[in-house]
């Protein structure tokens, strides 16, 4: 067989030919003796090609290189002189070149050496005589291997063509086979199904291995963890896509659908890692045996514990605090708030607790638009105040004592039944308040412990800061405001950091004390949407979390300095001392905006400090109205004793209009001050309403 390769061996440069016409040089680098070809290789504009052609080609371009010696006479015919012996092998080279013309496609057979096909060799030489002179037969001969090397040429040419016609006609059968077939398998009445597919095979080739009640609780400080819902009715009757996948018991992945500018569709799969990650069939017990539960021992060790749930309106969380939904009931005994009042009452008739004889209490309050309302007192409104001691004191919120779970359920309904909801694009009835539900130990009166359950506001609701509608812009403004001072306290918390910017919104003032001290400890639960068209939504509440994790994953890293931004760790340090003793509270919103300068632009922050003076100036102003309104009802009472004064006959009449003159000097004092007061209130709503007109917010970066 290495015979029918003549005189090509590997390292030779030999002629080809390209499918465009161009003929150029290449070297020969292996010699497939199964199929009788050649692989050959050159370099084209700095790049390594290659290509494997048959050897009949390569014999049509390089005839120098044909196997010549294969080609002598047959061990049956006499070895005849040498003159004739040159004549004979000419004949056989044109028997070998004409084959192909009488069949286009010739067989590979066609093209093999002349000593396959000895039994009609000696009848071939008959149609063509040799001419009586070897001299002028020389031009004939010429001749003859010029046509045949033009024919040869041709054939290659046509036959090449015809291989590409074939190798194109196959391939479009191909994939009109594989549309066909796939258009069986799936309704193409799907919006989406060419990214239906492509997730599908993506999750193909992943190896899952989600949580299970087997494996290990492990203690965290700060612990962020992700819940997948399940798809609910109005997005299977809109037929959306799940484009969330949990392959593994702390990884989510999101499958982001994009387009190229050629209108190209493909997927951008994003890699999130937590500490656990709860697929759409977990349930509540399952989330709350992971997160929840190992903080109830904290609050019996004397410590604060804090957890959150996040993530966007519908996306969950009211169903993960609060209970299952049947309709418009809600079942409060399957959810997060009382299976960790369950947990409470059983640890506290363990030996080593009930000797402490603590007693428990509820609280529930909402937080609407910075104002904090009493949800077991038929929504009163509170105050949040700071004592001497830097303590934060919410004023007039009501405790509720409760022997058992029973308690703190009917507590959860009366709470659940006033919480302030509206609609949205994202839920019909949306939480527009962060719910915050807490358990308090006390022993002789004293806290020993305090376990704070929060239910946020949906976070789209935080880009509603542009809107025409001024109640609605201050609801995202405070929602906006204190979803980022959480996020910056729980990272002073991972850090322990000298300073925390729990000022910056009432959501953080209320639970200060949950983000001070060693034995805090916190838990964050986000809450996602599976759907495609909340795909957005999703990925900022999966960073959010992110930014929250990313602080506690490498504690020597912390320490060692490397993760942490130096110029924002010292901004406190670089704060002007008069800005402090003017307005903690405006300190730490600067704070706040500067350690995210990446989602808070200028406008921004200048609309923040808008809405946080605007508030401050209201409280003041109703504090200051109601101070007026009891000084009017003593006016009322001296304004009285003086007319009586007058029914006398002999009333003293400079008397009288000494004390009436104090009287209306008061009066126009304190009034003139109050409408003072309400003049800048009025411009502090004008400026309120010219920031929120040029807000240009930055969208976050992908992690």
């Amino acid at each position: 067989m290495a015979s029918a390769f003549g005189k090509l061996v590997v390292g030779t440069y030999v002629e080809i030919k390209r499918s465009d016409g161009r003929i150029h040089q290449a070297m020969v680098t292996s010699l497939n003796e199964d199929n009788e070809s050649v692989t050959v290789e050159w370099i084209e504009n700095g790049d390594t090609k290659g290509k494997e052609i048959d050897l009949e080609s390569i014999f049509a371009l390089n005839p120098d290189v044909a196997p010549d010696e294969e080609i002598a006479p047959s061990p049956e015919t006499p070895p005849p002189p040498t003159p004739t012996c040159v004549k004979v092998n000419k004949i056989a080279k044109n028997r070998r070149t004409i084959a192909p013309t009488k069949n286009d496609t010739p067989s590979r057979d066609n093209r093999v050496i002349p000593t396959r096909a000895r039994p009609p060799q000696p009848q071939q030489p008959e149609p063509a005589p040799p001419p009586p002179s070897q001299q002028p037969a020389q031009p004939t001969q010429a001749q003859t291997q010029q046509q045949l090397q033009n024919a040869r040429r041709k054939s290659n040419c046509v036959k090449e063509v015809e291989k590409l016609q074939e190798k194109r006609e196959r391939r479009r059968l191909q994939q009109q086979e594989l549309r066909e077939k796939r258009a069986q398998e799936v309704d193409t009445t799907i919006p989406n199904y060419e990214i239906m597919y492509m997730i599908r095979d993506f999750r193909a080739s992943l190896d899952y291995r989600p949580l299970t009640t087997a494996d290990l609780i492990e203690e965290h400080r700060i612990c962020v963890c992700v819940r997948k819902r399940p798809l609910n009715k109005k997005e299977l009757a809109m037929k959306d896509l799940d484009v969330i996948t949990i392959p593994s018991k702390d990884v989510v992945m999101v499958h982001e659908p994009k387009q190229k500018v050629d209108l190209t569709r493909y997927l951008e799969n994003q890699t999130f890692r937590f500490d656990y990650a709860f697929d759409d069939s977990t349930t509540n017990e399952m989330v709350y045996r992971f997160t929840a539960r190992p903080l109830v021992e904290t609050i019996f060790e004397r410590g604060m514990a804090t957890c959150f749930a996040y993530g966007q309106t519908g996306s969950g969380k009211t169903h993960t605090m609060g209970g299952d939904f049947s309709g418009k009931n809600q079942d409060c005994s399957k959810g997060i708030y009382a299976l960790a009042a369950r947990d409470v009452f059983l640890m506290l008739k363990k030996p080593n607790y009930k000797k402490l004889d603590l007693q428990v209490y509820a609280t529930f309050f909402e937080i609407y638009s910075g104002k904090v309302f009493d949800l077991l007192n038929r929504k009163a409104k509170l105050r949040v105040l700071e004592d001497g001691k830097q303590q934060v004191q919410v004023v007039g919120l009501q405790e509720k004592e409760v022997k058992c779970t029973e308690d703190v359920l009917k507590l959860i309904e009366v709470g659940n039944s006033c919480r302030t909801s509206g609609q949205t694009s994202a839920n019909a009835h949306s939480s527009r308040s962060h719910a915050v539900f807490q358990i308090i130990l006390r022993r002789k009166g004293k806290m020993h412990g305090k376990f704070s359950l929060i239910d946020l506001a949906g976070n789209e609701r935080g880009a509603d800061t542009s809107s025409a509608d001024r109640q609605t812009r201050l609801e995202g403004a405070e929602i906006n405001k204190s979803l980022l001072a959480l996020k910056e306290c729980i990272r002073a918390l991972g850090r322990n950091k000298p300073h925390t910017p729990f000022r910056a919104s009432k959501l953080t003032q209320v639970l200060r004390d949950s983000f001070i001290g060693e034995n805090s400890r916190t838990c964050m639960i986000a809450t996602i949407s599976p759907g495609m068209t909340s795909c957005e939504n999703t990925l900022n509440t999966l960073r959010y979390a992110n930014r929250v994790k990313e602080l506690t994953v490498d504690p020597n890293q912390v320490m060692e300095g490397g993760r942490p931004n130096i110029h924002t760790v010292n901004q406190l340090d670089l704060l002007d001392e008069e800005w402090l003793s003017i307005s903690p509270q405006r300190d730490d919103l600067k704070l706040l905006c500067e350690q995210n300068e990446e989602e808070v632009s200028p406008q921004l922050f200048t609309f923040h400090e808008a809405v946080s003076q605007l508030v401050e100036m209201e409280e003041q102003v109703l504090e200051d109205h109601r101070a007026v309104f009891q000084e009017s009802i003593r006016w009322l009472e001296d304004e009285k004793v003086l007319l009586e004064m007058t029914e006398e006959v002999d009333y003293d009449v400079e008397s009288y209009a000494t004390q009436l003159e104090q009287i209306l000097d008061q009066k126009i004092e304190i009034l003139t001050e109050l409408r003072d007061k309400v003049k800048s209130f009025r411009s502090a709503l004008q400026e309120e309403e010219q920031a929120s007109k040029q807000i240009n917010p930055k969208r976050p970066r992908a992690l």
